[in-house]
């Protein structure tokens, strides 16, 4: 049965602190945060008006699934505890049922730790003007949405609500966070691309690219924060309609941005609403995502 649609949250009992493109998160107590899962949808940086139904469970699913999966590379930002030890009035907590973490409090690094396995999306751009991709040379003549020669770990700047985030060249990775920690989180970033990309391919996803996030806790220790590998922050193509030199089919969000494309619309807020049929069709590819990534092999 499908959950109720969640646009945003105003919870009674907990502060807000946040309210991000699609997750708002209040505070528990000074060690801990309670981050929600809406059904917003972000494209080109603005929050779109329309929600998708089951997209926050779906992500949230998605995350639960790999951070239990790769603790062996990485630990990650979930405290363990129960939604009805935080939030205890029942009316409160029917509509965040499946869309919700409960997670440590981390010093959040500031950087988007990009990984590329194929050349899309603003990789894609910068390689037509420079030839790479954030400082990085590549062969000539590559296509859009080819494989790479290996995957590349390609940072950005986290933008403000409203802006874009940025590539940048590693060495500015190393002078925001030092170059022991920027090491530290290109091999780790890299070690969970490769073991999440290898898990999607035996079930017939290509992940092209993802994002992830990073904090440190008082010790120092690097940990896995935010969202992962989930259509949100990440680009899934199936893999058995994949052709390179042009933009594959997909299970996140680009089917969202490709119909965006098509509109007189300078990608600056207020976001256009979307067609009942646009909505439908993207509720759909990301329950298909949840499915496939989560079948056995």
């Amino acid at each position: 049965m499908p959950t109720p649609t969640v646009y945003r949250t105003a919870l009674r009992s907990l502060e807000r602190i946040h309210e991000g493109k699609v997750r708002d998160i209040y505070a528990v107590d000074a060690a801990t945060l309670l981050i929600v899962t809406t059904d917003r949808l972000s494209a080109f940086d603005v929050v779109l008006p329309d929600p998708i139904p089951e997209k926050g469970r779906v992500l949230n699913e998605i995350s639960n699934f790999w951070f239990a999966r790769t603790r062996h590379i990485v630990p990650n930002h979930l405290s363990g505890r129960a939604l009805d030890s935080v939030v205890t009035d029942a009316e409160e907590r029917a509509p965040l049922a499946g869309r919700t973490m409960i997670v440590r409090r981390l010093n959040a690094l500031p950087i988007e730790a990009v990984v590329r396995g194929y050349l899309i999306g603003s990789g894609w751009k910068e390689y037509l003007s420079t030839g790479g991709v954030c400082g990085i040379e590549l062969p000539a003549g590559m296509q859009q949405a080819q494989k790479l020669p290996a995957p590349l770990f390609t940072p950005a700047t986290k933008a403000a609500l409203g802006e874009h985030d940025e590539n940048i060249p590693f060495a500015k990775v190393e002078a925001l966070i030092g170059a022991s920690l920027a090491a530290r989180v290109r091999a780790t970033a890299l070690a969970l691309y490769d073991f999440a990309a290898e898990h999607a391919r035996r079930r017939g996803i290509i992940i092209a690219d993802t994002k992830f996030e990073f904090g440190v806790d008082e010790a120092g220790q690097l940990t896995l924060i935010d969202e992962v590998l989930t259509p949100d922050s990440s680009r899934f193509w199936p893999a058995d309609t994949y052709r390179s030199g042009t933009s594959p089919a997909s299970f996140d969000k680009q089917f969202v941005r490709d119909y965006l494309e098509t509109l007189d619309w300078n990608k600056k807020a207020p976001g256009p609403h979307l067609p009942p049929r646009i909505i439908e069709l993207t509720s759909e590819k990301y329950r298909e995502a949840l499915t496939r990534l989560t079948s056995p092999a």
